[in-house]
């Protein structure tokens, strides 16, 4: 292996590290506001009763639209059965929401998962912020990202689609590129590394102002 091949492999292990330590804080900090929520449930409970003691029913209704709207932005919205694909798509789907990004999220995995925790966060976590830095460059009534995980058969299917500014992307040799700058190009790499290590299938489509990225991954 050559110097420059070696500068690139310790530049994608470097960069695998940090998308790996981003999401890990993205999902401790979900947890840390659901933790903060249920430390604070007794005192929630105390002071409804205070209300209804006073047989204030205006505020008890003023108080449970409060509680609804906090707990709204820490609820988990998505239960696949994985937990480790539960705290990923839950925690980037909160980070799309808060910058305006619609998400329509469809997933379910019923069965253990062979690929490691590692590999399965810098697949999501990267598909999920390549679709969310596409969707804010457009104007926020046409940001979505659409996500479907499922098993079909013996494979994991992952597939993620987000609308894209100027229309369809083009290629370069044969690939998308990255457009968001030095260094982002590493997490379509990653992905691609991953894949083919796992001897699974991706594909990446342009159409129509979508973008479209379907990976099956065999689990056997």
């Amino acid at each position: 292996m050559d110097i420059f091949a070696k500068r690139i492999d310790r530049r994608i292990a470097a960069y695998q590290r940090e998308l790996v330590e981003t999401h890990y804080r993205e999902v401790d900090n979900m947890y840390r506001q659901i933790r903060g929520w249920r430390h604070d449930y007794r005192n929630h409970i105390q002071a409804m009763k205070a209300y209804a003691a006073a047989e204030d029913w205006d505020a008890i209704r003023r108080y449970l639209d409060e509680l609804d709207t906090d707990l709204a932005t820490v609820d988990t919205v998505i239960k696949t059965g994985n937990p480790m694909t539960d705290a990923i798509l839950n925690s980037k789907i909160s980070l799309a929401r808060s910058r305006g990004i619609a998400v329509q999220a469809d997933a379910h995995i019923p069965v253990k998962l062979k690929i490691s925790e590692i590999d399965l966060c810098c697949i999501i976590g990267n598909l999920f912020d390549n679709s969310i830095e596409a969707s804010a460059a457009l104007p926020e009534d046409q940001r979505l990202i659409r996500v479907y995980m499922d098993m079909k058969g013996p494979q994991l299917y992952i597939s993620f689609t987000n609308f894209t500014a100027g229309g369809k992307l083009k290629k370069e040799g044969g690939v998308f590129r990255s457009t968001k700058g030095e260094g982002h190009g590493f997490g379509l790499v990653r992905i691609d590394a991953i894949v083919e290590r796992l001897g699974g299938y991706l594909s990446r489509n342009s159409e129509d102002g979508a973008f479209t990225t379907e990976i099956l991954l065999p689990q056997t």
